[in-house]
């Protein structure tokens, strides 16, 4: 009989756990407010982000513009909510591809070893030599500008983190003696992988794609800010600070609301991120 995998059987009590982690329940609560901004302005928002008022323009806080204007008159609320779309937008997209290609990867070089492991790894090697920043100049340069652009830069720069993660990982559980059993067994590398590794890397997996999350939304925001992000007239956060650079002296806020939004969004994510470290790893959860 092939003994099961140890991380099928469940943690007992992971939320009340989860809420005695001071990490995971201060970054889940800030999480939180990113994800419940984006829902909001999907369906609602004080006034139409884009909409230019030129005579309500470097207003002060207010009760019609509760965190005032910007040098054309956009309503700094608006903007702030409708830019945590393209936050989130791009977080779960970039990940998106660098968890399923770059695991897929990986899983492949722990399971087939000798040169095809070695092949994987020298890719990773190769495309850890264009930065995100770099693919994005490049792949503006060919398609032009824009969020879809940013979206692959960031993601092409997670598929051998991801990679390398999930190889690492994976090869840990090809020694142990489940897996040993099932390869006696007869099973094949893809049943194995399916049936026994995937399941006890999933919380690594899970804590890589929350910390990349946070990058992805700060690299999004610098591609903004240089141009080479999300275009006019969408709001994004990196942009708004670009616009409010020339503006510093007289009207600081506008650098501080978007600059605030993005370090308490990365902020939250790694903080959850470390607590799900905490929580998922077997031998921290059994002490606490």
């Amino acid at each position: 009989m092939i003994p099961p995998s140890p991380q099928r059987r469940s943690l007992p009590g992971f939320w009340q756990r989860a809420l005695r982690h001071p990490s995971f329940a201060v970054g889940g609560l800030l999480s939180a407010l990113l994800v419940l901004a984006a829902l909001l302005s999907l369906v609602w928002s004080p006034y139409p982000p884009a909409e230019i008022d030129i005579p309500a323009k470097l207003q002060a806080p207010s009760a019609q513009h509760w965190l005032g204007t910007d040098s054309l008159g956009r309503d700094i609320a608006s903007q702030l909510l409708v830019g945590a779309q393209n936050s989130i937008v791009v977080g779960l997209v970039a990940v998106g591809i660098g968890l399923g290609l770059g695991g897929v990867l990986g899983c492949l070089a722990a399971a087939r070893r000798g040169w095809v492991e070695e092949l994987v790894m020298r890719a990773s090697d190769f495309t850890f030599a264009f930065p995100a920043l770099l693919s994005a100049i490049m792949l503006g340069a060919i398609y032009g500008p824009g969020l879809l652009t940013g979206i692959l830069a960031i993601g092409i720069f997670n598929i051998p983190v991801f990679a390398r993660i999930t190889r690492g990982a994976a090869n840990a559980v090809w020694s142990r003696e489940y897996v040993l059993a099932s390869r006696a067994a007869g099973f094949g590398p893809l049943r194995i992988t399916l049936d026994h590794v995937l399941p006890n890397i999933a919380s690594v997996l899970i804590v890589q794609a929350t910390i990349s999350f946070a990058t992805a939304i700060l690299a999004e925001a610098a591609l903004s800010y240089l141009g080479l992000g999300t275009q006019p007239p969408q709001p994004s956060w990196g942009r708004m600070l670009n616009e409010a650079q020339t503006l510093l002296f007289q009207a600081p806020m506008l650098a501080v609301y978007p600059g605030v939004a993005i370090a308490l969004s990365v902020l939250g994510l790694n903080l959850m991120g470390d607590g799900l470290r905490d929580l998922l790893d077997p031998k921290l959860a059994r002490r606490r």
